[in-house]
């Protein structure tokens, strides 16, 4: 398929963070942009003021009648059901029809691809290494899964010729790209609803780093059962983050590489995790020629992700955070990183779950996570593409937590619930709609300072 040929792509789904980047991707090589989603959101707006039609209702009726001509792609996101009306309509007259990840990989194909694949830090390291591409002056579009503070958009430049994605292990859809240079910054067990257990995940994980041919050009950790190089915080390495201090409210470390020694970057995300992230960007970088001092600038420059450890209070009397985290290594990655900017302080952590299959695979390990924070507030589960499972609720969650500071809040109580706190530091965690809520807790927060 030549995506050239193609003149008009309708979205079923174009509201989720994958499937808009797209969206504007193509808005931006001058195709003509439309689609549907369940509900409107932040995203959905933003991509209505760049000139995108978009409608909210099933029905056939409501697609623009350019987009009814053959050089039409239309692409779908897994999380839509069999029996969409308007999805039936493109399958019984034969449309070009793609999964979002079979898009990334055509667009991959016929450009110089840096992929980032991992369980956790794929959105953090594919934007750190974005914006050092980008900043550096080359001919990039990195594809982010968030959005990115810096550009306020999950896409970063209208590049030709280089690409970045994130290589999402969800539904194997990573095994659809063609990595030039790639990393793998974790590999834990995830998604068990799709891969059933841990080991065919690992599986995946290999197959994805196969399509790397050149292993010099694949980046790793430590404990990874796959043939690369060793990218290690604190640790001996190829590629090694050290002598890491604190300064002005930002890591300050050094890099050693395989041929020189990188000093005094400056890095204003927190928390351990994050400067693994950052290292991973970096010797991708360093392996494609970036000069050292565009990339020490970008690094230094770097704003974060939303909802990744996103501050939205910052002040003497209270801090509130918000972050995405929906898995037990997560959680506890905020929670240490948190305890290390804020030692003796008390921390109320609000986590909505993510998926009853995910609640339920890994159910001891929340429990253990959350129950080290001072006080947690649990909502409901949020189902996302899921129906119930039996027995599997907040319930169920909580009751396995072994602090005893714990209480199951409906969401329309939750912002009344938190201001009821004496916690000086908030968090609110967790990929569902929780999100949605944050404007007006930080707004009543506010309010009581």
């Amino acid at each position: 398929m030549n995506l050239n040929q193609i003149h008009n792509v309708y979205f079923i789904g174009i509201g989720g963070i994958g499937m808009s980047n797209l969206a504007r991707y193509f808005k931006n090589l001058g195709k003509q942009v439309s689609g549907y989603d369940k509900t409107p959101s932040t995203l959905t707006n933003e991509l209505a003021e760049s000139g995108i039609s978009i409608h909210f209702e099933d029905n056939i009726d409501l697609i623009p009648k350019d987009f009814y001509i053959e050089n039409t792609l239309v692409i779908i996101t897994p999380a839509v059901p069999v029996s969409h009306s308007e999805w039936n309509y493109f399958l019984e007259r034969d449309f070009e029809i793609k999964k979002r990840a079979e898009v990334l990989g055509l667009i991959t194909k016929d450009t110089f691809c840096f992929a980032v694949a991992g369980t956790h830090g794929k959105t953090t390291t594919s934007g750190i290494l974005g914006h050092i591409l980008h900043e550096s002056g080359a001919d990039v579009t990195a594809f982010i899964g968030g959005i990115v503070e810096n550009y306020n958009s999950n896409l970063i430049g209208s590049g030709k010729t280089i690409t970045v994605v994130e290589a999402d292990e969800f539904d194997r859809s990573f095994l659809h790209l063609h990595p030039n240079i790639a990393c793998i910054t974790s590999m834990d067990a995830d998604h068990l609803d799709i891969y059933g257990t841990s080991e065919a995940i690992e599986e995946s994980f290999i197959e994805f780093a196969s399509k790397v041919e050149d292993k010099s050009k694949l980046f790793i950790t430590k404990e990874l059962p796959i043939e690369g190089v060793i990218c290690a915080v604190n640790e001996d390495a190829t590629y090694k983050a050290f002598n890491i201090r604190i300064g002005d409210g930002s890591y300050i470390f050094d890099v050693q590489t395989p041929t020189e020694i990188i000093r005094d970057l400056h890095f204003g995300l927190p928390g351990r995790h994050n400067l693994m992230n950052a290292l991973m960007a970096i010797a991708m970088a360093n392996l494609f020629g970036t000069p050292t001092d565009a990339i020490a600038k970008a690094v230094a420059s770097f704003k974060g992700i939303k909802r990744r450890f996103s501050y939205q209070i910052k002040t003497e009397a209270k801090v509130y955070i918000d972050d995405y985290a929906h898995h037990p290594t997560e959680i506890n990655a905020v929670h240490q990183a948190v305890r290390e900017l804020y030692p003796n302080q008390k921390v109320l952590a609000a986590f909505q779950p993510h998926l009853f299959s995910r609640t339920r695979d890994f159910a001891d390990d929340f429990a253990k996570s959350l129950s080290a924070f001072d006080e947690i507030i649990l909502l409901d589960i949020y189902p996302a593409r899921e129906q119930p499972i039996d027995g599997v609720n907040s319930q169920w969650l909580m009751d396995k937590m072994t602090n005893n500071n714990k209480k199951i809040v409906a969401k329309n109580n939750l912002v009344v619930t938190i201001l009821e706190s004496t916690a000086t530091v908030i968090v609110t965690i967790g990929a569902g709609d929780i999100g949605e809520l944050v404007p007006s807790i930080k707004k009543a927060i506010n309010e009581t300072l």
